[in-house]
């Protein structure tokens, strides 16, 4: 059996990058958080003064979901692109030595 082997050296960039799905989960998770900090810090179920209803805890809650949920994916975003442009820079080029080897049956 003889073998014939051919082997090509390519160049490629090597650059870490986050997932961008963690950050914002972790973003959702802190605004869930947030508001339901919140919810017991200020849903006290008094009176609004500006429709005259009371709310209650939950509906506090559900209406602090609706502003701190967006806007902690939105951080989680920005922090993700931060971590992004910063991997970046860090990117370096490696040599792939691609071997094919074949044999003569």
């Amino acid at each position: 059996m003889a073998e014939h082997s051919e082997t090509h050296v390519e160049s490629a960039e090597l650059r870490r990058s986050p997932r961008f799905a963690a950050f914002f989960g972790v973003g959702a998770a802190l605004g869930i958080l947030i508001a339901l900090i919140l919810t017991f810090a200020f849903g006290d179920g008094q009176i609004s003064e500006s429709t005259g209803a009371r709310y209650s805890q939950s509906q506090v809650f559900g209406f602090l979901l609706l502003g701190c949920v967006p806007v902690g994916v939105a951080m989680g975003g920005v922090v993700a692109l931060v971590f992004d442009r910063v991997l970046g820079r860090r990117q370096r080029t490696v040599q792939i030595e691609r071997e094919r080897v074949e044999t003569d049956e």
